[in-house]
């Protein structure tokens, strides 16, 4: 059964996944995991070919080097782990998930990124209402892509991928890193709303007993996300405006 955000509006944490929710970088990961992949698949004689159906099966919401872990499994294929120091040319998983990472950070200097449309109005609406805000995010470059898109004042706290492996944190679909981004604000996980765009993200916020899990629908599909555990699925966080209209006022 769906829950209305007007429903819970009670709930005093927002904690926010940042690529595809907040801003499309979504599309810019896509590009870099296309173009690693479609090198790696040629060179390696790895098939079937990588396909945006598996950014979003395989790649969305984790880590880098839990996606590129997840990727190299679906082929039936081993490499060793490595180390988060590897070089992107080290036959690791995390050599080829720093390679990725350089591919996307070109993509972030050549194209750029704004904000989503309905971005800013819903972060000031619930700033307004006295909303603690987090972005929880599985990225190393949450806090370039907020300072890009124009966002970095809206969140005191930001979780990344940086933070995570510090505090040794799993990633996405478990929840420990939207439990970390609760206890920061004060809150406990049943006062909190989980705003995400991948099914790994929506089944963290299932997980952890989150107030409310919203997903939004940038390619997942409705039906994948309610399945992962949405209480809500939006195609955009301006529709969450109207709700909130008795909270702006």
């Amino acid at each position: 059964m769906s829950t209305s955000a007007m429903a819970r509006l009670d709930l005093d944490g927002w904690l926010f996944d940042l690529d595809g929710v907040l801003a499309p970088t979504a599309v810019l990961h896509m590009a870099a995991w296309q173009e690693l992949f479609d090198e790696v698949f040629v060179a390696e004689g790895w098939g079937p070919a990588y396909r945006a159906a598996d950014y979003y099966a395989l790649v969305d919401g984790r880590s880098r080097y839990d996606g590129v872990q997840a990727v190299i499994q679906s082929r039936g294929q081993s490499w060793p782990w490595g180390d988060p120091s590897d070089e992107g040319d080290v036959r690791t998983v995390c050599g080829l998930a720093n390679r990725k990472n350089c591919l996307f950070q070109g993509q972030l200097a050549a194209a750029g990124v704004s904000a989503y449309p309905g971005t800013s109005g819903v972060l000031e609406a619930l700033r307004r209402a006295g909303k603690r805000l987090a972005v929880v995010s599985s990225s190393r470059n949450a806090g370039e892509v907020l300072a890009a898109a124009g966002l970095a004042q809206f969140f005191a706290l930001v979780v990344d991928g940086r933070l995570a492996e510090e505090r040794v944190l799993p990633g996405k679909p478990a929840p420990d890193t939207f439990w970390y981004a609760a206890r920061e604000l004060g809150l406990t996980a049943a006062r909190c709303v989980v705003i995400e765009d991948a099914v790994a993200g929506v089944g963290a916020g299932r997980a952890g007993g989150f107030g409310l899990v919203v997903g939004v629908d940038r390619g997942a599909g409705a039906r994948a996300l309610f399945n992962a555990g949405a209480g809500q699925v939006v195609t955009d966080l301006s529709e969450l405006l109207e709700p909130m209209v008795g909270i702006r006022s």
